[in-house]
């Protein structure tokens, strides 16, 4: 389920996408005026933990964070309803490192070893719906 697209439906709600390592200024600006906001505010952060098995370990959850956005795994963006405006604040994902993103966490890497044919199906259908989504969101804008 896509729920900032779900709470941006109402239209009464600020909605947000934040991922700190890929943008600390867009982090700090979203969550200011979604504070200042007159109104229900909903911010979505990319927090990776240590269940996602990070192949460098925690500390490197800044960067990891970065190449999410970087490949389209997630998105920044923020929605403003008093101006009835979405803003997709991330650049143009490149799509073809997103294998490099998954292969960079243990929790999608375990299917590759146990299931590499399962394990690629899903990676394309979870690349397709990543593509689907970034399309949307522009149209959007």
């Amino acid at each position: 389920k896509n729920l900032a697209e779900m709470m941006m439906t109402y239209g009464y709600v600020y909605v947000a996408q934040v991922a700190l390592g890929a943008n600390p200024v867009h982090t700090i600006k979203v969550i200011k005026e979604a504070e200042a906001y007159n109104g229900p505010s909903l911010i979505i952060a990319y927090s990776p933990c240590v269940e996602h098995g990070i192949k460098n370990g925690m500390s490197c959850s800044m960067s990891e964070g970065k190449l999410a956005v970087d490949v389209g795994y997630t998105l920044l963006m923020h929605y403003k309803p008093e101006e009835e405006k979405l803003y997709l604040d991330s650049k143009e994902p490149d799509f073809e490192r997103y294998e490099e993103f998954l292969n960079n966490e243990v929790r999608f890497k375990a299917l590759k070893i146990k299931n590499e044919n399962l394990a690629n199906e899903l990676l394309n259908l979870q690349k397709e719906n990543a593509i689907k989504r970034y399309n949307y969101y522009k149209k959007l804008v």
